[in-house]
């Protein structure tokens, strides 16, 4: 039967000596990584200023954890209620495309104002073959060109960059500081989108943002097929 003591029984020691002559030779070791006093037990005050200001560099270190929490609830939060706003005006948009007798008028004329935008267009590829007539005023795009912006696979895309505004939003081009564009996935006709230019980012937040958008795309599809 073996007389040696459990590693348990014989490490701790050993490395309660290894680390406080490390600590002893970095002395500024805690104090350039505050993280680490999250995980520290606080000390008893009892032995002079030093254990106290361990102390309160522990308690620092938790409450500076605690407001970076907080921030990011509140973005957290803001975020939903952005989210929820845009899917409250999308509705009244789908609205009036249901009701619209001139698709292209409530595009580009009414869902900007409901949307709380700056402008609103179509922009449609090439017809692979003979299909009826696109409205007049749908922007034309490069073959590829819906796959290449939107992403393959995604029927929406916030982006809080926005490239190719001047093909996409025309003479608002300038004003566009960020932009959302949506598939409009017509039964027979080519592939196309709808580019949703805005000047303040609020009014298209990047956050649960994407489903109400490709529905639009997809209302907007509804109503041109009527």
């Amino acid at each position: 039967m073996s007389t040696s003591l459990p590693a348990a029984d014989v490490l701790p020691d050993l490395e309660a000596e290894e680390v406080e002559a490390f600590l002893r030779a970095h002395p500024h070791f805690l104090a350039e990584r505050p993280d680490i006093y999250r995980v520290l037990v606080p000390p008893r005050r009892l032995h002079g200023e030093r254990l106290a200001d361990h102390m309160a560099a522990m308690l620092e270190a938790e409450r500076a954890r605690a407001r970076a929490m907080e921030a990011e609830m509140r973005a957290a939060v803001e975020a939903g209620r952005a989210g929820a706003g845009l899917t409250v005006r999308i509705r009244l948009a789908v609205l009036a495309l249901m009701r619209a007798p001139d698709v292209m008028e409530a595009v580009t004329q009414e869902i900007p104002a409901l949307l709380g935008v700056e402008t609103c267009t179509l922009a449609a590829e090439p017809a692979p073959r003979a299909i009826p007539a696109l409205p007049p005023g749908v922007r034309p795009l490069p073959a590829g060109a819906v796959t290449r912006l939107i992403g393959r696979g995604r029927d929406a895309v916030v982006r809080a960059q926005p490239s190719e505004t001047t093909l996409l939003h025309a003479e608002a081009a300038p004003l566009v500081t960020r932009d959302a564009l949506a598939r409009v996935p017509l039964v027979d006709g080519p592939p196309m989108l709808i580019a949703v230019g805005a000047r303040e980012s609020a009014a298209l937040p990047a956050r649960q943002s994407v489903a109400v958008l490709a529905f639009l795309g997809r209302a907007v599809a509804a109503a041109l097929s009527r």
